[in-house]
């Protein structure tokens, strides 16, 4: 069992930093500040090769592998995790459905541009009336003339108002239930598809989350993604990688916010001294690396597994053996990072109630990890599923 990196993810590692702290860390209080989306900062993650980490060059993308794909999360989301969520969901959910479940017609119509940077993309599963009951949806699609007809709407879709490329899940048979939902590829431009209402959030600011509305929106037949009436099965297989990507977002956003605290718990002075030379504030710090460092852990083991997967020519039904611990790792790093960040704020004191210091912007942040890409309750529930081998 082997824990170190290689000199080329260290130096990954190394290079996503730097980017992100020269690139993105002058820009961020001003993005969150405005709910602004850094449509500037895109062309360069593109240049870097982060919008296409972890296909092949001949997709147009890094031909890096899942553990790449982790650090390169963590460290843009360790100065800003509204950049980080909007390169996750483009690759691993958008993109990746595309690229697993799409023709070889399909993936080089679309993975290449969106791999190279060229377009963005976002991924619809969630409606108002369907959350954690993903099996839920209501949006419809119907043969029409040789097309797809789609109607419905789509909420909380991360990239939803800039995205070129957009997955949607849409019901083609009620009959079927979970067996009737299938995938459909929608291009930005396509009459009668159009973004609706964009999130005033909590956190995440900068990054775009809205609703995409289809009505009477007409697909042509190529654009049906993988197999009609499997997009829900796809779905959970898509999310398997989706949640490594969120335990990355949530462990970079601990990582950032546990070392806010120990800058200002060096610099900070009460009673005469340091407020780093009271146990008090050293039991809290233990504490959040101790967490960090085991988040870590399972969130690299999660993808380490998902590389051996696809080394090994994983067909989509074997992928469901790295299902257990991407959801360890989503659920565990997710918690964790709420926790960190409420230390962080707690060991600033009132200045971690104010704008002034970063520890305000990661507690409200981190709150989606628990949430986005199935809530802790639903983690906790993939997780039993696993352990007593039900269906």
């Amino acid at each position: 069992m082997e824990f170190s990196l290689t000199d080329e993810q260290q130096q990954l590692r190394r290079t996503v930093r730097e980017f992100a702290e020269g690139e993105i860390a002058p820009h961020v209080m001003e993005w969150d500040e405005a709910s602004q989306f850094p449509s500037e900062i895109i062309p360069k993650l593109a240049s870097m090769g982060f919008l296409g980490a972890i296909f092949p060059e001949k997709y147009g993308g890094a031909g890096m592998g899942y553990l790449e794909y982790a650090i390169i999360i963590e460290e843009l989301s360790r100065v800003d995790g509204s950049v980080g969520i909007t390169v996750a969901a483009h690759n691993s959910l958008c993109t990746n459905h595309i690229f697993k479940f799409g023709t070889e017609a399909q993936r080089m119509k679309y993975v290449v541009p969106l791999a190279q940077g060229k377009k963005l993309g976002c991924w619809s599963l969630t409606e108002p009336g369907a959350g954690s009951d993903a099996g839920g949806t209501r949006t419809v699609a119907a043969k029409k003339n040789g097309a797809w007809v789609l109607n419905g709407a789509k909420t909380f879709i991360t990239n939803g108002r800039h995205a070129d490329i957009c997955v949607a899940m849409a019901v083609t048979d009620a009959s079927k239930k979970h067996h009737g939902i299938s995938a459909f590829i929608v291009e930005k431009g396509t009459p009668g598809f159009r973004p609706g209402k964009k999130e005033n959030k909590l956190g995440l600011r900068a990054s775009d989350t809205s609703e995409v509305v289809f009505t009477d929106c007409r697909v042509p037949a190529e654009n049906l993604l993988g197999l009609e009436g499997e997009g829900f099965v796809n779905t959970l297989q898509v999310l398997d990688g989706g949640r490594i990507s969120i335990a990355s977002l949530g462990l970079g956003m601990a990582q950032g916010a546990y070392e806010c605290s120990v800058r200002y718990a060096k610099q900070r002075k009460q009673f005469g001294k340091a407020i780093s030379d009271f146990q008090a504030i050293q039991f809290k710090l233990a504490d959040m690396a101790t967490q960090i460092e085991a988040a870590r852990l399972l969130t690299y083991r999660a993808a380490w597994l998902a590389d051996r997967a696809i080394a090994a020519g994983a067909t989509g039904g074997d992928a469901a053996r790295f299902t257990r611990e991407s959801s360890m790792a989503k659920l565990y790093a997710g918690e964790v990072a709420v926790r960190v960040a409420n230390e962080a704020v707690q060991i600033h004191g009132g200045y971690g109630f104010t704008k002034d210091y970063p520890a305000e912007k990661y507690y409200r942040d981190v709150k989606l990890c628990t949430i986005g890409e199935g809530t802790s309750e639903i983690q906790r529930l993939v997780i039993a599923r696993q352990l007593l081998g039900k269906q």
